[in-house]
């Protein structure tokens, strides 16, 4: 411990250390309880954050909003007790929301007049008005086809509510009781915070308590140098991923472009090749205070790159990244820094393609040690009903399969939004004019690999009444890619098949799609990209991974070259015929890649027009075959 903290004791130090991330968990319990929406409350589809009077952010449990919007609306001297600071707007935001329906409660805590810090919590709300049910239209061209716009303001000024304003944001949603009830529920959980932190005040004093915010901070950045940057090669690495469709042009393969420049010191992640910004709403504006939310965004990538899955776990990345990670961004009209007032409604398609680019260009720097690409956030549902008392909004955030590792498989239809989950079948058709016919994992969904890529989701769910249909997808085209020789997953779909037997597929972006009574709505989820060679996957694990309907026959041998018996119901691994098969696999194909595609992107990425010094980043990397 430096000189600074040198009064502060070890023991002291992790007892707040525990007591902040008890704080956060117990926020979270409160909006969970409280609040009104499926979104929030049965899918915490919501985010918390208790930051120190200088904007940091204590822990790194979560990602959150941003508090800096606070100062540069108000300042100093306009900052009081019972004041609850409120905005969604992705354009004064400091780069912290990145799409309307994300709504911000910020509370300042004060101890003994003293301000100390900010309680926050924010969520993806059911409805904030826009042209469709749900505030995520994928054929907006601007963001006021997305919803109420709010710029930060004061929602309670020194413990005052002001009404107007609530009046005015409750009347633009189609369900205005379930967003008066979140919003309540997340002021009231955010105050719970501010108590938390003033108890530790008063139990430690100020003093202690800010040196041990210091000290949390100083410690993320110090496990960063020492563990995780030496594992990372010095260099300059670059690649790219695509957004398949902006919802309003015709679909085409839209680049997010990082170079990673990595020496002994710090990361540095240059945006600059990024697309230009589009029509529809696949924009993403970060390029606001220095990029400080992307940095805390994209930093635990990093925990991959830890000795074991349990120490990545331990390693809490907290403000403390920004000493080690810096951004860069192109100049105004690109994906990452839109002009002012496009729309960002599905900017969780950038979001997510964000982390496989840092993910893709650090497996280049460190042999292929990195895993492979994960589901993507994905919302689907239905809405209906002829009268506003009637009006009803099904809507789930289903996830999807993660990615294979080098240490492990990839899990199972896992949301990569911290904690969120599904809707019960149980909830669904008592609520909803729905009954649910199916829920299971999607056969052959996961990349092949040494460690194959988890799977997604196969649901299907009979319609009840006449209603309309919204998907708000991508990875419908471009799959989730391999790494370092593993294949990709397969892709996201949704299909209706009408009373009459007749099958419609359906495009991954759409909204307001007409669905009669009687028909089933097919949903199939991405599954995550494989890691490693598949033909040295264990045969007994392809052989359970049969067994189990979570890998077809036909793909045992296709993908693995595992050839299998069945006796009494049960699968036997046949290995001289396993092993003649992977030789003869092994000498048809001209050798690994270091990444896998999927065939939509392979055949559509060669007539992508790329800026002057970029190329395929692709070419010239084959698989390393590292040891596990």
């Amino acid at each position: 411990m430096s000189g600074a903290h040198a009064n502060l004791d070890p023991v002291e130090l992790e007892v707040i250390t525990g007591t902040i991330r008890s704080a956060e968990l117990e926020i979270e319990a409160a909006v969970e309880r409280t609040s009104r929406s499926p979104m929030i409350r049965d899918q915490h589809d919501y985010r918390v954050a208790l930051f120190d009077a200088r904007c940091r952010k204590l822990t790194g449990r979560s990602y959150s909003a941003l508090v800096e919007p606070v100062f540069e609306f108000f300042g100093h001297d306009d900052i009081h007790p019972g004041d609850v600071f409120f905005w969604n707007d992705p354009y004064n935001s400091a780069g912290g929301v990145g799409h309307i329906p994300d709504l911000v409660t910020t509370i300042p805590i004060f101890f003994d007049e003293r301000l100390i810090g900010f309680s926050q919590v924010f969520g993806h709300h059911d409805d904030v008005g826009g042209s469709v049910p749900g505030s995520l239209p994928v054929h907006a061209t601007d963001m006021w086809a997305e919803g109420l716009v709010v710029p930060p303001i004061k929602l309670y000024e020194k413990g005052k509510l002001n009404k107007a304003a609530y009046a005015i944001i409750a009347r633009n949603s189609r369900l205005s009781d379930h967003l008066k009830g979140d919003i309540d529920a997340e002021i009231g959980a955010a105050r719970l915070g501010s108590r938390r932190v003033v108890a530790m005040a008063e139990r430690y004093g100020i003093d202690a308590l800010e040196t041990a915010f210091d000290a949390i901070i100083e410690n993320c950045t110090r496990i960063l140098r020492e563990e995780l940057l030496p594992k990372i090669k010095d260099g300059v690495y670059s690649w790219e991923d695509y957004i398949e469709n902006d919802g309003v042009d015709a679909p085409r393969l839209h680049a997010l472009r990082m170079t990673m420049t990595k020496t002994p010191e710090k990361i540095i992640l240059d945006f600059t090749g990024t697309d230009p910004e589009t029509k529809g709403p696949i924009n993403w504006a970060i390029d606001y205070c220095e990029g400080r939310f992307v940095r805390k965004w994209l930093a635990p990538v990093l925990r991959s790159l830890a000795a074991t899955p349990e120490r990545a776990a331990e390693i809490d990345m907290n403000e403390g990244v920004l000493d080690v990670i810096e951004v860069r961004f192109p100049g105004k009209g690109t994906l990452v820094t839109p002009n002012f007032g496009r729309p960002t409604g599905l900017r969780f398609f950038i979001l997510l393609r964000s982390l496989g680019v840092f993910a893709a260009c650090l497996a280049k720097a460190t042999g292929g040690r990195m895993p492979a690409d994960h589901e993507t956030i994905r919302i689907w549902g239905l809405h209906g009903g002829r009268t506003n008392d009637e009006f009803f909004l099904f809507r789930e955030v289903l996830g999807g399969g993660g990615p294979g590792r080098p240490w492990a498989d990839g899990s199972d239809v896992v949301h990569i939004v911290p904690n969120s989950r599904n809707l019960p079948a149980e909830f669904s058709e008592t609520r909803y004019p729905v009954l649910v016919e199916k829920l299971g994992l999607a056969t052959d969904s996961g990349g092949p690999g040494y460690r194959r890529g988890g799977f997604g989701y196969d649901k299907r769910i009979r319609v009840l009444t006449d209603c309309r249909l919204l998907s708000n997808a991508d990875r419908a085209m471009v799959n989730t890619y391999g790494v370092n020789g593993g294949r990709h997953g397969e892709n996201y779909r949704i299909a209706i098949e009408k009373p009459d037997g007749v099958i419609e597929e359906l495009p991954g972006m759409i909204d307001d799609h007409e669905t009669r009574a009687g028909s089933i709505v097919r949903v199939v989820t991405t599954g995550g990209g494989g890691w490693g060679d598949p033909l040295e996957r264990e045969m007994e694990a392809v052989c359970y991974d049969v067994q189990c309907g979570l890998v077809s026959l036909e793909a045992a041998g296709r993908d693995y070259g595992v050839v299998l018996t069945k006796e009494d119901a049960r699968y036997r691994v046949d290995l001289e015929a396993s092993e003649r098969l992977r030789e003869e696999l092994r000498a048809r194909r001209d050798g690994l890649a270091m990444f896998d595609r999927g065939p939509y992107a392979e055949t559509k990425k060669s007539a992508i027009d790329r800026p002057k010094g970029w190329k395929d980043p692709d070419e010239g990397w084959p698989a390393s075959g590292v040891a596990v």
